[in-house]
């Protein structure tokens, strides 16, 4: 069967988006300065203060997004699940960010993380259907 078209776009395009989300964990979980420095030290503070639980609810959601998009463009019908599992650590990630933290994260991001955290949100849920209609229509392995 014929790869659609569409199906190299979306893949390109997630793992791209996935890819960014990747550095930004990464380069926060390092420490690294010159990234961290745009951030105010209420933000970093926030950051520094997530519990265990959350640092490894942001590390799947990424990790298995970039994962849902390397298996997308491999053709593999695990991608459904890994896009799938990237949502529920999303979910987690967002519970804590915007309803248990003491701090919440718009209280020092302001309401466009609100937005954005939406709209992250949007994309895996979008990522997660998509790779479920491949798998449907026999695109993926």
């Amino acid at each position: 069967m014929k790869t659609p078209w569409h199906l190299w776009f979306v893949g390109i395009l997630t793992l791209l988006w996935n890819l960014i989300g990747a550095a930004d964990y990464t380069l926060t979980q390092l420490g690294n300065e010159r990234y961290l420095s745009q951030f105010t030290p209420e933000q970093r503070s926030y950051f520094e203060s997530f519990p265990t639980w959350v640092e490894a609810s942001w590390a799947i959601a990424i990790w298995s997004a970039v994962a849902g998009s390397v298996l997308l463009l491999l053709r593999q019908r695990l991608a459904a699940p890994a896009f799938a599992l990237s949502l529920v650590a999303m979910i987690a990630t967002a519970i804590h960010n915007f309803g248990l933290a003491d701090v919440k994260m718009n209280e020092i991001a302001g309401p466009g993380a609100i937005w954005f955290s939406l709209a992250i949100l949007v994309v895996g849920v979008l990522s997660w259907l998509y790779a479920r209609a491949m798998r449907a229509r026999g695109h993926l392995q």
